[in-house]
């Protein structure tokens, strides 16, 4: 790589001027992976070489050996909560469980109470993120009104102001007739459909319809229910053509539909969940709510599915579906229970033991998938890479480090999740937004969770 400055040397050396030094680069937009020093000033990338530190003796250093570094994060799947559920979390404790996972944007789900639906709830949402002051928060505004599938919401208003993208997520535009006047409005900017695929009329279970659901008595949701809505989207999408993105993909039968899709170059992308790749409806045997979750764990046969489709490109990015719930909503018997789980603090970790730990995938793969991609189905052509000139988000990982999975030390204000305990390795040392550290873990005991209850904001 190329020793680049882009600045003046004297401004290099400025107090906030960030170096990188002794640690491994991990860049997907360039399919670099080697040793290579860092310089961000002024928010921006301005050097990414080996030899930056003779050059600018006077930067603040940051000594990342047996570390990646690597471009920020990105999570398009993020449930935040405010306005209106701020018991469960807020925009500052979620941005803040985020920068502990390494995360430096995360784009926000609409199902709060009230929901995004306007352009004054987004303009709302990105001064509370601007006052948490941690990473860059971008909100998905509602498809439709109230999130109720009738009547199209304020989609141009709300672009305006800055929606990322628009999305009913929590539940699917079941409407053929509303979900085509989307994609034609939506179209129409260049904007992006994020759907949440889940056939309403065959909704309302509290796990997969499978054998383990006969087994326990409990209401099931097919795998049906997630591939006819693609199915649909994917045929009114094919003469309209706007950028449609499936959520939390969970069934082989949705990643096949999916492939055959991108083969025959239709717009689409998908996401997946972590524990989509590593958990299954076998799981939910204890009714422990934990387990709970929409779409549902899946059988072994879609886990694999959706690990090859990870694999092969299908599945383009890895999101988290970070869904708080308060601790006596989670206590209720499973069928009463809310789906969902937290997960901004575990993904990475938690995707290294699914993908890279098996082989599946090598780390800078795992980047790509959380960092570029994600940055190029949301059109943030600064993000995702570490050229000079993009914007200083880096995320500096230890992929050596082992620990455990300690909820009590969440930085989030909740704490479901099925993972407690679990042995995972790969941790987060240092975070940086916009040049700016907004989370440094480099003296946490080798072993311990990194998060501290304590100083939640």
């Amino acid at each position: 790589m190329k020793t680049t400055l882009s600045i003046n040397p004297n401004r290099a050396e400025s107090s906030d001027a960030v170096l990188i030094i002794n640690g491994t680069v991990l860049d997907p937009a360039g399919n670099f992976q080697g040793p290579a020093d860092v310089l961000l000033v002024e928010g921006r990338i301005a050097g990414c070489a080996k030899g930056l530190s003779s050059q600018v003796p006077r930067a603040r250093r940051i000594d990342a050996a047996g570390c990646f570094v690597t471009p920020g994060l990105i999570d398009m799947h993020v449930h935040l909560r405010q306005p209106g559920q701020e018991h469960k979390e807020t925009i500052a404790t979620g941005a803040a469980a985020a920068v502990a996972g390494g995360f430096t944007t995360i784009c926000c789900m609409p199902n709060t109470t009230p929901a995004l639906d306007n352009d004054t709830q987004i303009e709302y949402v990105l001064t509370q993120a601007s006052r948490a002051g941690l990473c860059q928060v971008l909100p998905m505004g509602a498809i439709t009104k109230g999130r109720e599938g009738a009547e199209l919401a304020e989609i141009m208003l709300m672009h305006e102001a800055g929606a990322i993208g628009f999305s009913d997520d929590g539940v699917g535009v079941g409407s053929a007739a509303v979900m085509t006047r989307a994609l034609q409005y939506i179209k129409m900017f260049d904007g992006l459909l994020s759907q949440h695929c889940e056939e309403p009329t065959l909704s309302g279970g509290s796990m997969h319809a499978g054998a383990a659901a006969l087994r326990l008595g409990l209401a099931g949701v097919p795998a049906a229910a997630e591939q006819l809505m693609i199915a649909r989207d994917l045929l009114l999408n094919r003469r309209i053509g706007a950028r449609y993105h499936v959520q939390h993909v969970s069934t082989a039968g949705a990643v096949d539909l999916i492939r055959q899709a991108k083969r025959r170059g239709e717009t689409v992308t998908a996401e997946v969940t972590p524990h989509h790749l590593l958990l299954t409806d076998d799981l939910c045997g204890g009714y422990d709510s934990n387990f709970k979750m929409n779409p549902p764990l899946r059988s072994r046969q879609d886990v694999e599915a959706c690990i090859a489709g990870v694999i092969d490109g299908t599945l383009d990015c890895l999101a988290t579906d970070h869904a708080p719930h308060a601790r006596e909503e989670k206590e209720r018997e499973f069928d009463q229970a809310p789906f969902g789980i937290v997960g901004l603090e575990t993904a990475l970790p938690l995707y290294a033991r699914a993908l890279v730990a098996p082989g599946h995938l090598t780390w800078l793969q795992l980047v790509e998938r959380m960092s570029r991609r994600p940055a190029a189905v949301l059109g943030l052509k600064d993000r995702g890479a570490l050229a000079v000139g993009c914007r200083a988000d880096v995320t500096v990982i230890d992929p050596e480090v082992d620990w455990q999975i300690d909820p009590s030390r969440f930085y989030s204000r909740s704490t479901n999740t099925p993972f407690s305990g679990w042995k995972v390795r790969g941790q987060v040392r240092w975070t940086i937004v916009a040049g700016q550290v907004v989370f440094d873990n480099s003296g946490q005991p080798s072993g311990q969770a990194p998060g501290n209850r304590e100083t939640r904001p």
